[in-house]
Parts: C-alpha cells; structure tokens; sequence
C-alpha cells in the first residue's frame, strides 16, 4: 500500500527490539510445532530443559532487577527505605502466611506471578503504543486486546482440570467446572481479536500507518498464552512459551535501560555499572544473575524439593528441611527474590524521575545524530 507511514517507536533499535523483546514467543512456537509429539501432553521436564528455561531465564530474569534498583547508585539512594523495606516485610508477610498454610502462601504467590505476567505485556504494549495518534478508542481496544490475551487461557486453565502443568506447585490455582463460563469466556475472546484486528484495517487503510511492534507483542500475546495454556497440554511447551517469552524481553529491557541510563546520561558519572552496559559487559551482566539463579536453586532442591540433585552436587550435602515452623521461614527466604520482583517491578520504571527511560529517547537515535 502506498505512502503508508513505517517510522517505529522502537525502544532500543529495530533489530534489538525484534530479537529479544518481540521474537521470543514465535520463536518458541517454531520450535512447539517442528516437534509437536515431543510437546504435546508433556507431562516430564527434562533435566536440561528445567536448567535453560527455568534456571536460566526464569529465575536469571527474576536477579535482573538488581541492575535497576539495588544495583543502581542512584536509584537505591532515592529509594532506600523501599528497597529495604520491601524484601523485610515481604519475609516476614510470607512466613506468617506460610505458617498458617503453606498452599495458600503458594496460592497467593502464583496469583501475583500472573499478575505480574500479565502486567509486563500490558506494559511493553503500552511502551509501543505511545506515539500512536489514533484517539482513546484505539488505545482502549490495544488495552482490551492485550489483557483477554492473557486473561482467557488463565480462565480457561481454571475450569479444565486436565492441564498437564502447574504455575509454581500442583493445586497451586483454585480449579472448578463451569461450562458456560468457558463457552461466555470463549466468544468474547474471539470477539475481542476480531475487534482489535478490525480496528487495525481501519487504521492502516484510514491513516496509512501501522505500527509493528505494537501489534507483534499483542500478536505474540495471544499466541504464547493461547498455545502455552489452551491448545497444548504439555509442562515443557507451557514452559517454554510461558518463560521465554516473559523473561528474555524482561532481561533485554533491563539491560536497555541501563545502556541508556549509563551511556547517554548526563548527570551520571560513568563507573563500574557503564561497563555492564557495553557489547561485552552483557556477559557480566548475565553470568552475574545466572550465578545466582543457580545458587538459589542449588538452596531449594537441597533443602526443599530435592527434584534435581543431579545439577547441584555441591548443595546436596546440605540436608533437606521437614520441621514445618523451620519451612515456615526457609520457604519464604528462598522465595524473597521473586516476592520482591513482583513488587518492585509495578514501579520501578515510575519511581525515577530521570532522562534516561524510553519515553524519551531511543538509543537509537541520539548514536546516529
């Protein structure tokens, strides 16, 4: 079509956005449907498989934030007391709810991790939507679209009980049989993508204008959630869906912001955090939240779960905890980064008022001026 407008509001440069923020879930769902047998009704994770996509990038993604808050001079000394804060009471909250009941402290902890899924999507939609100048319906409909494409496979996980899969542990979600909530819940879903693909032939034939990663992380939206929770029923391509598609665009935007903030700020003194945020400093960056991805997990399977002591030799002289007032502290240690993830991550890109965010540069632009 001619004359239609392609400028994009990427948030680092086209080909670092497409990479690793809006490729991740149809990458994944290549992968699912080259090998669908070995995907389908998977009820076994492999080794290997637990320690990519769990370790690696689940639980790394999770160490990341330390680069933005605790890690950062800057915004610790802001927000000091929040980021002591939390953790310190996320402990404490956790060990009486724990000691109370140790399903519902698993229950409310799956409930703010998909909270928090849920979120980042609507977020990283938001981050690509804010140049459009199509009006408040167009915004509004992106807004719909984007939280039935991860509301409905979460409705539709609750009232099947045949998922092969869990959030965090078995029963960790509140299961019922409701028909006629999975049928209502069913065509509104379908309504609500043909709304939102109507609305996108308006724009592009109307204004001539379509913005790309807006609609590929919508579009990846509904793929990830819908094949991940609803078409398929396997552990390994939940998993790999579920996780691949939150925890990489979440490190790469980390890491982004932190090349903006320590490369392009002006009021920042660059020192040991600027070379974090170079061409090599990402592998500091990522053998740093590896490391301790692997230590944490080395802790739960030595004292908790005991479910891979083939990766962690060195922890397992360490015995496994059974005294549940013990557990009622230990559980709830071993899950404060995660607990703190999910807190922090719903401001930390609001809490400092800086220069350096992707509202208003893109890195981009200023290393071609």
């Amino acid at each position: 079509m001619k004359n239609v407008k392609i400028h994009q509001p990427w948030i680092y440069a086209a080909a670092v956005d497409l990479v690793f923020i809006l490729s991740p879930p149809f990458l994944s769902l290549f992968i699912i449907f080259l090998l669908p047998v070995y995907f389908q009704n998977n009820t076994n994770m492999p080794s290997w498989a637990w320690l990519v996509l769990v370790l690696l990038v689940d639980v790394a993604h999770v160490y990341s934030t330390l680069y933005r808050t605790y890690f950062d001079k800057e915004t610790f000394t802001k927000q000091r007391n929040t980021l002591i804060g939390i953790p310190f009471f996320g402990w404490i909250a956790g060990a009486v709810v724990y000691s109370i009941d140790d399903m519902l402290f698993w229950r409310l902890l799956a409930y703010i991790a998909v909270f928090h899924f849920i979120r980042q999507q609507y977020g990283f939609m938001r981050i690509y939507s804010r140049k459009e100048q199509n009006g408040g319906l167009s915004s509004g409909i992106n807004m719909v679209a984007t939280y039935t494409a991860t509301l409905y496979p979460i409705i539709f996980w609750h009232v099947h009980t045949d998922r092969n899969f869990n959030w965090f542990i078995k029963g960790d979600f509140y299961f019922f049989e409701s028909e006629w909530l999975s049928s209502i819940s069913g065509i509104v879903y379908w309504i609500i993508i043909g709304v939102y693909l109507a609305k996108e032939t308006i724009t592009l034939v109307k204004h001539r204008t379509i913005n790309i990663p807006s609609n590929l992380i919508i579009i990846g939206t509904y793929l990830s959630w819908y094949f991940g929770i609803v078409y398929f029923n396997g552990d390994l391509a939940f998993t790999l869906l579920n996780v691949v598609s939150h925890g990489i665009p979440y490190m790469a935007l980390v890491w982004i912001y932190g090349r903006k903030k320590y490369h392009l700020g002006s009021t920042v003194v660059p020192g040991k955090m600027s070379m974090i945020f170079t061409g090599y400093g990402i592998l500091v960056f990522l053998l740093l939240i590896f490391l301790l991805a692997y230590v944490e997990e080395g802790l739960w399977n030595a004292l908790v779960w005991n479910d891979h002591p083939e990766l962690f030799q060195l922890f397992m002289v360490l015995p496994k905890t059974t005294d549940k007032q013990l557990l009622s502290f230990l559980v709830p240690f071993l899950a404060l980064p995660q607990i703190t993830h999910y807190i922090l991550d719903g401001f930390i890109w609001k809490i400092s008022k800086d220069s350096y965010n992707w509202k208003n540069i893109t890195l981009e632009s200023e290393l071609n001026k």
